[in-house]
């Protein structure tokens, strides 16, 4: 089986029919068995008003990677100017980096020595 499944994936033995495909437990996967605490998180925030800004820089001063939904502040183009301006200061502060997402409805901030590559990984141009 993971002859066939490695044989595929490298395209020596093309899957024929849905019966060979395998079904993952990705419950399995979530949450941590480890007990120890990570030096650095990822931790996803939505931000709707300026008041919620706070929480997000806090984060990312604390070292983590915060990704942002900031879709809701499209309506109003001042707090959105105002947000964003407020996270580009974080990432400089920190040495970090700052990179829109989706048509600016998302962005990630990372802290200090993480950086966002701009280069796009498959998928074409």
């Amino acid at each position: 089986m993971v002859k066939k499944l490695f044989d595929s994936i490298l395209g020596k033995n093309p899957v024929k029919n849905e019966d060979e495909y395998m079904e993952l437990d990705l419950a399995s996967y979530e949450g941590s068995t480890s007990e120890e605490p990570a030096s650095m998180y990822v931790k996803i925030a939505t931000i709707a008003d300026l008041k919620d800004t706070p929480r997000v820089k806090d984060e990312v001063y604390n070292g983590n990677i915060v990704i942002v939904d900031i879709g809701r502040l499209k309506m109003d183009k001042v707090t959105f100017e105002r947000v964003l301006k407020d996270l580009r200061d974080v990432a400089r502060d920190v040495n970090g980096d700052i990179v829109g997402l989706g048509e600016q409805k998302y962005v990630i901030i990372t802290p200090m020595s993480v950086k966002v590559s701009r280069e796009k990984i498959g998928g074409g141009l």
